[in-house]
């Protein structure tokens, strides 16, 4: 199956929608086939929309295989499913990943690890790459703080709040989605807690929130109270990485000893079901 053109992007089509609808929709952070099944299992029983999100790591770990894999299981879902790649940090890495025939059908150019100009520039100059190939754009105007596993060490870089002219001047390099950096945070939110400024969310909402589809990163703890503040903010997209993969890890572990097809099986339906729960949260379940 080949990729439609940018103006029929998987993933901006699903996003319209859900600004359209007023809902937003689970980009799961997949490590494994086990997470990609369990997020087109779970979009297919909820009747939801839902994204596939890889990191740079499985390009790193399985060449094009796990990417194939992916697109594969995203494309032939029976409900809307699009494959994104998130935080892809060098100029190379969105390069190769574009260049994958039939894979990514967005990808989100993090270069937010530089200053602010050359992360200007090299949006700009990246975001014309992708679009070249029907492919939607991401970018990270600010940075937000900590690190993740599967992205290249950045949890020591300073965390820089998005202001309203910082997305604005994003905007203009041409991206089709933006991640705000409003006090969320990437991995462990720490002793100080949850502190999100709704305020400055809603500021970059309304300065921009009518040209690209908002992003909510650091979304892991919280709970339907404060995804249904974000998505007041105009969030479309919310990203879920250990909400689903420590699903994954606790089955293993209370399952160790277990036939492997049985540990793989209850590992899916226990993320499989994590994922129709933030369906549900996040107001996609019954939309496709």
């Amino acid at each position: 199956m080949g990729r439609p053109p940018l103006s029929e992007n998987r993933t901006m089509s699903i996003l319209n929608k859900a600004k359209a609808g007023g809902y937003a929709v689970p980009g799961m952070c997949c490590y494994n086939i086990e997470s990609i099944i369990a997020t087109v299992k779970a979009a297919e029983a909820a009747k939801s929309p839902a994204m596939v999100l890889l990191f740079p790591w499985a390009i790193q770990y399985a060449g094009d295989s796990l990417v194939k894999a992916a697109a594969d299981a995203a494309h032939s879902a029976s409900v809307p499913v699009s494959l994104h790649l998130d935080h892809a940090q060098t100029p190379e890495l969105v390069r190769r990943a574009a260049d994958i025939p039939d894979g990514f059908d967005s990808i989100m150019c993090d270069m937010s690890h530089y200053e602010k100009e050359e992360n200007l520039k090299l949006t700009a100059e990246l975001v014309k790459y992708c679009h070249e190939r029907g492919i939607a754009a991401e970018a990270e105007p600010g940075r937000i703080e900590g690190g993740e596993d599967g992205v290249a060490e950045t949890a020591d870089l300073e965390g820089l709040l998005t202001t309203p002219e910082e997305a604005e001047e994003f905007v203009n390099t041409g991206i089709d989605m933006l991640a705000p950096a409003f006090g969320n945070v990437h991995g462990e939110y720490g002793p100080r807690g949850i502190q999100l400024e709704y305020d400055r969310l809603q500021a970059i909402n309304e300065r921009v929130g009518e040209r690209v589809r908002l992003v909510l990163h650091g979304a892991d703890p919280f709970d339907e109270e404060i995804f249904r503040k974000c998505m007041a903010g105009g969030v479309t997209k919310v990203n879920i990485n250990k909400g689903m993969n420590n699903h994954y890890a606790r089955v293993q572990k209370e399952m160790e000893g277990k036939p492997l097809t049985s540990v793989i099986e209850a590992g899916t339906k226990a993320m499989q079901e994590a994922i129709e729960q933030y369906m549900h949260w996040l107001g996609s379940a019954g939309k496709a």
